[in-house]
Order: structure tokens, then sequence, then C-alpha cells
């Protein structure tokens, strides 16, 4: 999944935040300057500067101010960066990654992919920094975000980007058409395909050729149905966890809600890196979209009269009736990191380190997240999402993140990188009806490392 955790709500005033932020930009990062590395070669970035490589889309604008900005007053730590779409980035990243011409600054998700780079020796250990002022870094960053970035006790990636939960997005003008409410349970939306089809509304958007816009479904069926539990297990590597009950039932409703016609017709043709997906919610084409966060800038770049004149809604994930999740778990990404490259030399790793230091996630940084529509993963904002001109859509995303009971990694980026592949190959079929939910555990089965 593109560009995506929980903490227990604290309050403090405004200020003190305002400045242990600015201490721990500082104080914090200045250790990230001191930490050093074995030189290699510096990946592809000129004699000029470092390299970094980020998404299109989403905050992709935020992060290109960003660098503008930063190569402005920093001659002497310049970063090129080059950004692509979200599918052609991840074999990108993976080649350049395993030939040892990775950009000094990685942009990753933490998770399966973290932990093999970590296990490769092909990204930096940044525990140096952490260590060193380890209750201000717990302080400003969500317990649950940070965390995303440590693979066996040591920090390797650090945020860079907005919380990315995924919500249920919907068409407010095209629900008040049919006289109907965002769905509260299964039942519910399962109940409302007829009512958008019958005034010839396609229910539900999604980029089925993408294939991760699928896995948004099955991960939040399987946590409303069995909990984080089941997920659990699979990460695990417990044999035979993919035949767990909560995961084949939860396929079987993915078939239910494809066979009613629930999905925009040709739905496996639609390329979400496109934007072809959300263009159908905000064009009255399709009533519902699941889509992690990232969703919102896009849609109020593309379309900024939809959002200013209150049409779009949004909601969480159905309940299931007998579930055993609770219904504020969410799934997604807790935000993009920045890795440093291992293999990059000691120019190009000064030069990403210092704007780790001065540069990511300074109060500009901050605002410029919150004006495009990103909540950044750090403490003591809420006086900030107040005075948003979204301030409601922020502080709904803000604080489903932070009260969560659990914010589930998006499996693809969870699991290693063999093991999703082959998981989003096998759910496509799913969707499309060539692969029963029985065959898809039977083969995913096969994928645990024994």
């Amino acid at each position: 999944m593109p560009p995506q955790r929980t903490a227990t709500r604290r309050h403090a005033p405004r200020t003190r935040h305002r400045n242990r932020r600015r201490a721990l930009l500082s104080t914090g990062a200045a250790a990230l300057l001191a930490f050093t590395t074995a030189c290699g070669s510096g990946g592809p970035a000129d004699a000029s500067g470092a390299g970094a490589w980020a998404l299109t889309g989403g905050d992709e604008q935020t992060l290109r101010t960003s660098f503008e900005n930063w190569n402005e007053s920093n001659q002497d730590a310049q970063l090129n960066a080059q950004f692509f779409a979200n599918d052609a980035y991840k074999q990108k990243i993976q080649t350049a990654i395993g030939a040892g011409d990775a950009p000094t600054l990685i942009f990753g998700w933490g998770g399966g992919n973290l932990r093999n780079w970590v296990q490769a020796g092909k990204v930096a250990d940044l525990s140096s920094a952490v260590e060193e002022t380890p209750q201000e870094l717990q302080d400003r960053f969500l317990p649950s975000v940070r965390d995303t970035g440590v693979v066996d006790g040591k920090t390797y990636a650090v945020p860079n980007n907005g919380m990315q939960p995924v919500l249920l997005y919907y068409n407010k003008d095209l629900f008040d058409q049919v006289g109907a409410q965002p769905p509260k349970t299964w039942q519910d939306l399962m109940d409302l395909v007829p009512k958008f089809k019958d005034a010839g509304v396609a229910p539900l958007a999604i980029g089925g050729q993408s294939k991760w816009p699928q896995l948004m479904w099955l991960e939040y069926l399987v946590d409303r149905i069995g909990g984080p539990e089941v997920f659990e297990a699979i990460a695990n590597n417990e044999p035979d966890a993919w035949s767990h009950p909560a995961v084949l039932k939860a396929n079987r409703m993915i078939q239910d809600l494809v066979e009613a016609g629930a999905f925009v017709e040709g739905f496996n043709s639609i390329a979400s890196d496109s934007g072809a997906d959300s263009a159908l919610l905000y064009t009255d084409k399709a009533a519902m979209y699941l889509m992690g966060s990232w969703a919102f800038p896009t849609i109020k770049d593309a379309a900024p009269d939809f959002i200013s004149s209150g049409k779009l809604g949004y909601t969480s994930f159905p309940t299931v009736e007998g579930g055993r999740g609770n219904p504020e778990n969410i799934v997604g990404n807790p935000a993009n990191f920045w890795s440093v490259s291992a293999d990059a030399g000691d120019q190009e790793r000064q030069a990403a380190l210092k704007y780790l230091r001065d540069g990511l996630l300074n109060d500009r940084y901050v605002d410029d997240l919150l004006a495009g529509g990103s909540v950044p993963p750090i403490t003591g904002i809420e006086g900030k999402l107040s005075r948003t001109d979204n301030p409601e859509y922020l502080s709904y995303v803000y604080d489903s993140a932070k009260n969560a009971p659990n914010f589930q990694l998006s499996w693809d980026q969870a699991l290693t990188p063999g093991q999703a592949d082959e998981m989003l190959n096998n759910l496509q079929q799913v969707f499309s009806g060539r692969m029963t939910p029985e065959q898809f555990s039977t083969k995913m089965n096969r994928t645990i490392e024994r």
C-alpha cells in the first residue's frame, strides 16, 4: 500500500510542545548528524548532492517544497529529489538497493521491506541519534508511528509525512439523492448496493488493476471478524495461519460484494496511480471509495470545489456482526519514512543527515502538510488542526490514529516482498472469482517460512 498508528491521548500547553519540537530538531537530529557509518558508493546522486527518491501524489508537493526550500538555504548540503508512481517505485527501489545503487534517502513504509533491507545491511542504523534523546523522541512522535521504523530494537527509519489510516470516503450528494446514510455495519453496506445500482451509480470505486487497493478490504474484514491476532499469527509465520476462519470468511464476504455488483464495472482495468479511481467519487460516478487518507490531498488538488462545498464524506469501516475486532481498529500506513542508505558516501550521507536534523518535520513542514490535507504523526498539534481549512477532517484522522486500539500496517508492507507479491496476485484472483477462499488460503500457507 502506498503512501500509513495508536497512542494514548496526551494534553499539554501548545507552547510547551512547540518549544519541545524545536529542541528536538536541534538536539535529537544533531545526534543524527554526528552519526557515522561505513562509506560506499554514493548511489544515484551526482557530485552536487545526495539523491532522494519519493512518490508522486499524496504529500508530493510538501516534499518538493521542503527540498526546494532546503536547497535554497543549504548550498553545501544539496538534495536531488526524484518522484515516481507507487507501483513503479516499489520495483525500482528494490532493484537499486540490491545493486548497491540506492539513493541516499530511501523512501519506505517500514515492515517487511525495511526488515529485509536491515538484514542485508543496506540501510544505516540511526539508533545513536534516538538513544541520545529518547524522551524527546517519545514525546514528539506518536509511539506506534515511531516504532514502525524500528527493527530488533534499533531505529532504521524516521517518519517523513502524514499518517495514512484507511477511511471509507463517500459522496454526500449521491447519498442524499437515494436517501441513504453511510454504512455502519456490513449489512448496511450490502443493502446500499442495489440502491445505488438502481440509481445508475456504482456503489464502490476501486483501482483493481493496481491490486493493493483490494487488500484494504481483506485487511479490514479480517480485523473486524477475528481481531488483530489473526494477522499477528500470519506475520509470525505460524503454520496454516492463512486458514484461520476469519480469513476464509473475509474472502467469502468479498466475493459476495463483488457478485452483488458493488464495484464499478471494469474495476480490474482501473489503475489507482492514475487517479482514475478517486475521480469516480468526485465526478458522481461512484458513491463510496475505500482508500488511505492520502486520497484527501489528491482529491483536494484535482477537485478542490468538491471538498470546499462539503460534498466529501468520510467514516470508519463497517462493523461485522459477531466479529471480535474492536470497531475502532484501523489499517493503513502509520506514515512513510526516510532511511539512509548504508552505501552512501560521506558527503551525501552528511547532506541527508543535515536535512533530517533541520529540514524534516520542522514547523514550516508541518504547516505545509496540514495545508495539503495530511496529518503529521506528532503530538501536541491539536491547536494547529483547529486553525486549518479542513479542521473537522484533519482532526478526525488525527484522533482515529491516536485513539485506535490497533493500527495495522498494510499487509503488503508488513510481510516480506515475496509473500506480499503472492498475496496481492492471489487476492486479485479472489476478486475476479477465479480463486476460491479455500484455494487462496492454501496457496498463502505455502509462503509461510518454516
